[in-house]
């Protein structure tokens, strides 16, 4: 893969143009405004739409009648809604006359003696100082573009977009696939994708993915009442909540006999290629929740716990602030260079000096390089962190789910054995590619490149190193995530992984990946110390794609078994 302009200091890479993506099913080509309704809806005499148009003389003229229609009779059209909405125009707008008319609208309804909101929080993650991320408006020509054909196609710029954008090329197919998934022609209808989407989100209580979704699934038509609970949805979602939970918690225990009772209850049956679409959405939402996790995702300046009313006290922040992670001062960085963190990245570098060295004089035997992967796994399961402990999930994701005990289990707890799953018995690239491909056409194709570009991102550095080669770290984390999958690939030195990932690091990934509600900012702050954010985004990618992939290989054998 060729590698674009690179942040500083970052090992990840990769830049393009997000293309002018397509509007495919009935529904799908309305400027959608994730998070809080349609950016072309009204409110009472104030609307919405052509703020998103790429053509200026269409914003201008959607400005002007936004400013009078918010200004007139003293600002009574300045509900608390109309005004969080434009203070998320004004802050995260990348059309700059929309941010600066949003700008002065706030300012002339302040004049008017009605009190405005103001964000909550730094930026778009609780983890990354907001003065690290990338700031709309100071984004290079690039980004810029990548930007407003988002937001002029989704009608947001949304908080993962943001922490995402420190890796452009990864974002772009991203996107595109996210897109494809809930927009474009498919087998499922629009409202059951957002619907799914919620479910899949809800059972890691990611309330930022839940909220986003439920504003989505009634704009594209979705029946308020099945938000009440999954019992109130239609049989044929219920009975997806089985491979719902399984796919989350423990995939290894999906079977055939799962997908044929899915595929042949009669009148609540799902098609094959209805079960793929899920199955990918489901995968999809499970990953992204540990993408929000990972990275400390902040809410929507527009959404609940993103804004606040209230007046910023003498010290510029009170107790409210602290609640929603704002303590007042730039977030620093927990850990400060140190000559200790300097020495980690030295040690690691010799290490992996080390590896390639011994690879090169010996290679262990087959029998050895099992034993390696059993060692591995088996100590994988007791990898955890000195916080982690239950946590009861809340009334308002909980609905979406059935079964809220049920979470993610260690294999061998209980005396239980699952057994290895060979990538070279089924792979994605030799099985599972050409079965998405040829049920939900173009869809293989997009994951395809979405984990190539994760997997193969590089810019040759390592903290302030450059001229490094990573594939070998690169390598190291993908397999111990597939690894706590149980999934082994024959040819690759588990005995690597220890050398290369240390406990602090084991207990990111594996939170992240299997638990990611209980991520806390002090695990992303331990590990990886003198790396750059944009480094640790990656580190989050390698997790995302991962995840998914081993998600979508338990589900498709397990279908693949079902059709031979």
């Amino acid at each position: 893969m060729r590698c674009g302009q690179r942040p500083a200091g970052s090992f990840s890479s990769g830049a393009a143009r997000l293309p002018r993506l397509r509007h495919g099913a009935a529904g799908a080509g309305l400027l959608r405004r994730r998070g809080g309704g349609s950016m072309d809806e009204r409110e009472g005499d104030v609307r919405w739409d052509g703020l998103c148009s790429r053509d200026a003389a269409a914003r201008a003229a959607a400005l002007e009648h936004l400013g009078q229609a918010v200004l007139r009779r003293g600002g009574a059209a300045a509900a608390p809604r109309v005004l969080a909405r434009l203070l998320l125009l004004a802050k995260r707008c990348p059309f700059r006359d929309v941010r600066e008319k949003s700008e002065a609208i706030l300012s002339g309804v302040q004049e008017l003696g009605i009190r405005i909101p103001r964000p909550l929080g730094h930026g778009p993650s609780r983890f990354i100082p907001e003065k690290e991320t990338i700031q709309v408006g100071n984004e290079d020509a690039m980004m810029h573009t990548l930007f407003t054909e988002s937001f002029a196609t989704l009608g947001r710029l949304d908080n993962v977009t943001l922490v995402m954008v420190f890796h452009p090329q990864y974002l772009e197919s991203f996107l595109k696939t996210q897109h494809y998934l809930l927009q474009m022609d498919g087998p499922l209808p629009l409202h059951y994708r957002h619907y799914i989407g919620i479910m899949a989100a809800a059972r890691h209580q990611c309330s930022y993915l839940v909220n986003l979704h439920v504003n989505d699934f009634l704009h594209v038509g979705g029946d308020p009442k099945w938000l009440n609970g999954l019992e109130n949805a239609p049989q044929k979602l219920q009975n997806l909540g089985e491979l719902n939970k399984m796919l989350a918690h423990r995939p290894w225990l999906i079977t055939k006999e799962h997908i044929e009772q899915l595929l042949k209850t009669e009148e609540n049956s799902w098609s094959l290629a209805e079960l793929i679409h899920a199955v990918v959405l489901l995968t999809h939402y499970h990953s992204l929740a540990s993408f929000t996790f990972g990275c400390g995702i902040s809410p929507e300046i527009d959404c609940e716990g993103g804004h606040t009313f209230r007046p910023p006290s003498v010290s510029n922040y009170c107790i409210c602030d602290m609640t929603n992670g704002y303590h007042g001062v730039d977030d620093i960085h927990a850990s400060p260079t140190t000559t200790e963190s300097v020495c980690e990245v030295e040690a690691l570098m010799e290490k992996m000096k080390q590896l390639q060295e011994c690879r090169d004089e010996e290679e262990a035997s087959q029998e050895e390089m099992a034993t390696r992967f059993e060692r591995e796994k088996r100590e994988s399961m007791f990898v955890c962190s000195s916080e982690d402990e239950e946590s009861a999930p809340t009334r308002d994701v909980s609905r979406h789910f059935e079964d809220t005990s049920y979470g993610y289990k260690d294999f061998s707890r209980h005396g239980m054995h699952v057994p290895t799953f060979r990538a070279q018995d089924y792979s994605w690239e030799d099985h599972g590619y050409s079965l998405v491909n040829r049920l939900y056409p173009d869809v293989g194709q997009l994951l395809d490149e979405k984990f190539h570009i994760a997997y193969n991102l590089t810019y040759n550095t390592m903290a302030m190193h450059k001229d490094v080669d990573t594939s070998m770290l690169r390598r190291a984390i993908w397999n111990y995530i597939h690894c706590m999958f149980g999934i082994r690939y024959d040819d690759y030195d588990y005995g690597e992984i220890n050398q290369l990932l240390d406990r602090s690091f084991k207990v990111y990934i594996k939170t992240v990946v299997c638990t990611p509600e209980k991520t806390t900012k002090r695990m992303y702050d331990s590990f990886w110390r003198q790396f750059e954010h944009s480094e640790k985004v990656h580190v989050n990618l390698l997790l995302v794609e991962a995840r998914m992939q081993a998600e979508l290989l338990y589900a498709l054998r397990a279908i693949t078994r079902y059709m031979t």
